[in-house]
């Protein structure tokens, strides 16, 4: 199995960018590009279990089906979360540790808008 690296992702960070904002760039962002299909798929497989008709959806009922998924569906938030975590250094995850309310909104945020990007395809 190929081993995965994050993919660099330039000019998100400067000098005035907070803490938090460094993680979600440096950190939250490349994880969730190099989890991308990862993440498909596990979405692809969570709509078909429910007998959702995802593609026959209009975009706008697409789109509330991902946000509901990722909002009332705690279990399913988790393992999307846990794809993302389970790339963290162990610094990291001290710094997720101390800022997990913010960190996991900001996290699901990230694959929501990734998840209804994918769909427009």
């Amino acid at each position: 199995m190929n081993k995965k690296e994050r993919p660099i992702l330039s000019n998100l960070v400067n000098s005035g960018t907070l803490d938090i904002e460094k993680i979600q760039n440096e950190v939250i962002r490349p994880i969730i590009k190099m989890q991308n299909n990862l993440l498909t798929v596990l979405f692809q497989n969570y709509v078909k279990q429910k007998k959702i008709e995802f593609t026959d959806l209009s975009g706008e009922k697409q789109k509330e089906i991902i946000n509901t998924s990722l909002t009332k569906d705690i279990n399913f938030k988790n393992i999307l979360l846990g794809c993302v975590v389970g790339h963290f250094s162990e610094e990291e995850l001290f710094f997720y540790i101390n800022n997990i309310s913010e960190l996991r909104r900001r996290i699901i945020q990230i694959i929501k808008q990734r998840l209804q990007d994918n769909t427009r395809a």
